[in-house]
């Protein structure tokens, strides 16, 4: 029980690391590159620079004043642990925009600007997430009125961010500074995406073949893949059916389909995109 308990504070402790990390490197990408040149990000962050460039009063007041009403909204749908820890991101993330807003900016280049500071940003945004925070309340709005509405979550927040970009372009920046800001947003979603779910991008195959254990056994021998048999009946034929599953690769889909089409052209293949994989030592790549 002891021992249990140790590994729960020790991973809890790595987890607030992992927040404050990418907390101060988000709030490095808004300070010294995004915000001087006037480029913002979408959401609550995209807000706090149009207030604080309006109100010429320090963007980090807004960050914490915006989100709490979206927190406590959120708090009972998203559970006590992920609502404490996105708090918590966002008074440092609040804390280090302050403290670097009286660093120089790193460049004046829009370009190098936007495409940097989307980087840095995303990166940062990126780790919070996938240690189980946010940094930005309008996403928990967006997931609780998506259960609702026949809209996904990146729909929703996409639809904020263009508001927020029009009205930035009205009443604060230029159009100009807001097609950045748009560019900025694309290369952090990305970036995010990248950090949560590996630059490694990984596949599902699913093969229903008329030889499968042959082919299993040289896509074991050629890949070093774990295989594993679903069993499956034709609806037309009645014919029971082993189906091969396995997840690759995108370097190793070729080969999948090379010896697929080698055993069995007829073979039917379907591939789809798998945003995670842990377990079964699948990174080395074993056989199991």
């Amino acid at each position: 029980m002891q021992t249990s308990r140790r590994k729960k504070i020790l991973k809890e402790f790595l987890q607030i690391i992992m927040i404050t990390i990418g907390a101060i490197i988000a709030s490095i990408g808004l300070e010294l590159f995004l915000v001087p040149n006037d480029i913002l990000d979408g959401g609550v962050i995209g807000l706090s620079i149009i207030a604080g460039a309006i109100t010429n009063l320090q963007m980090s007041i807004f960050i914490i004043l915006f989100n709490i009403p979206f927190l406590l909204i959120g708090f009972r749908r998203m559970g006590r642990k992920f609502s404490l820890h996105t708090l918590y991101g966002i008074i440092v993330l609040a804390i280090f925009t302050a403290i670097m807003h009286h660093f120089e900016p790193v460049t004046d280049d829009l370009f190098l600007a936007t495409i940097v500071g989307a980087v840095i940003l995303g990166t940062g945004v990126g780790l919070v997430i996938r240690t189980g925070g946010a940094l930005d309340g309008t996403e928990i709005i967006a997931i609780l009125f998506s259960k609702e509405r026949p809209v996904s979550v990146g729909q929703l927040v996409m639809i904020m961010n263009f508001f927020i970009f029009i009205l930035a372009a009205l009443l604060v920046f230029s159009w100009e500074t807001a097609m950045y800001s748009i560019i900025t947003y694309y290369i952090a979603f990305k970036m995010i995406d990248v950090v949560v779910e590996g630059m490694e991008e990984l596949k599902s195959v699913t093969i229903i073949s008329d030889v499968p254990d042959k082919l299993a056994n040289s896509l074991i021998q050629d890949l070093g893949r774990g295989i594993t048999f679903f069993h499956g009946e034709g609806v037309y034929t009645n014919d029971s059916k082993k189906i091969i599953y396995t997840v690759v690769t995108r370097i190793e889909l070729s080969t999948v389909r090379s010896i697929t089409n080698e055993i069995d052209p007829e073979a039917l293949i379907a591939i789809e995109n798998v945003a995670d994989v842990s377990g079964s030592n699948f990174k080395k790549g074993s056989v199991h």
